[in-house]
């Protein structure tokens, strides 16, 4: 019931919001982040309508890779730019690397378009950036940048492998893994590329804001089903109606929603908070802002609730 849904918004957020906040701050993300789409439709000459432009986007040859190698060394190609930004951002790197590897075939038809999987803790092993080439069509090249920037440089591997890295951490510091903390860094890392040097393309800019879309669209589906009475079918229609994910794609996320209720509320939450705590910041110190200083003291110790991270 209702005492049930707030105790696990509380536990995967880490925050005391109300479902009906969350609620509005969903609807008011969907809003915004439909306006920044419009505008990159009419920077690229395209007068039709978003939902034509998705139809339009989606079909275009000239957004996919031809072959799996294309993929991966358009993957690296990033890594080198986003390597050659990181000083202005950022001043403590980890030590340990990581390489960008295809999913494994054995596993590939099943898993993700991207993920990260952590260094070993001793050093021996860099952390891994598996990118899924088993269907080139999965992966518009338009989505590369932001994909890179959540998962790899400054994304999780920055963020986890920095706490690992933290001698001075105990154990439990070093590993935990609130989620709120580890997926918002991710998104607000998303949010980094044009400091970076990134995001120069429109269409760049445009997979980020999809990426985004789908966050933002999680805070409306997964509340007002669990606390406003909203169906499968209304909460799959809303989906729709917002990106241009496909049905079989929808469907599945709504039915995790379902079956996992407020983990999906932690991404942007967390991302918000950190955007927000940077405003904070930036406001108080006046000239003496430095985000790199931001940056280090976000990832200082390593994963923590919101409100520790606000203290």
């Amino acid at each position: 019931g209702e005492a049930w849904y707030r105790h696990q918004i509380r536990r995967h957020t880490t925050t005391d919001m109300s479902a009906d906040e969350i609620h509005a701050i969903g609807l008011a993300e969907v809003a915004r982040i439909r306006g920044e789409m419009e505008k990159v439709m009419r920077a690229v000459g395209f007068t039709g309508s978003l939902e034509a432009f998705r139809a339009q986007v989606q079909n275009e040859p000239r957004y996919y890779a031809r072959d799996a190698e294309e993929l991966l060394g358009a993957f690296r190609d990033i890594k080198a730019r986003v390597e050659r930004g990181m000083p202005k951002l950022f001043r403590n790197r980890p030590r340990t690397d990581y390489e960008i590897r295809p999913v494994e075939e054995f596993r590939a038809a099943s898993a993700s378009g991207g993920s990260y999987q952590p260094a070993a803790l001793d050093g021996s092993r860099p952390g891994i950036f598996y990118v899924n080439t088993f269907n080139l069509r999965a992966q518009p090249l338009f989505s590369m940048e932001t994909l890179s920037l959540h998962e790899a440089t400054p994304g999780h591997h920055y963020q986890i492998t920095l706490a690992q890295e933290q001698a001075s951490l105990s154990r439990y510091q070093r590993l935990n893994s609130f989620k709120a903390y580890i997926e918002g860094w991710a998104l607000y890392c998303e949010t980094l590329g044009q400091e970076l040097g990134l995001y120069t393309d429109p269409m760049q800019w445009y997979g980020h804001l999809g990426d985004e879309m789908l966050r933002a669209m999680r805070l409306v589906v997964d509340t007002g089903m669990h606390a406003k009475g909203w169906s499968r079918e209304r909460a799959i229609e809303f989906m729709r109606a917002n990106s241009s994910m496909a049905d079989s794609d929808i469907e599945a996320e709504v039915e995790r929603y379902i079956a996992w209720p407020g983990q999906a509320l932690a991404y942007k939450i967390g991302q918000l908070k950190i955007t927000e705590l940077r405003a904070h910041a930036d406001k108080a110190l006046g000239a003496r802002f430095d985000v790199r200083d931001f940056h280090d003291e976000v990832l200082r110790d390593g994963a923590v609730p919101l409100d520790i991270l606000a203290e």
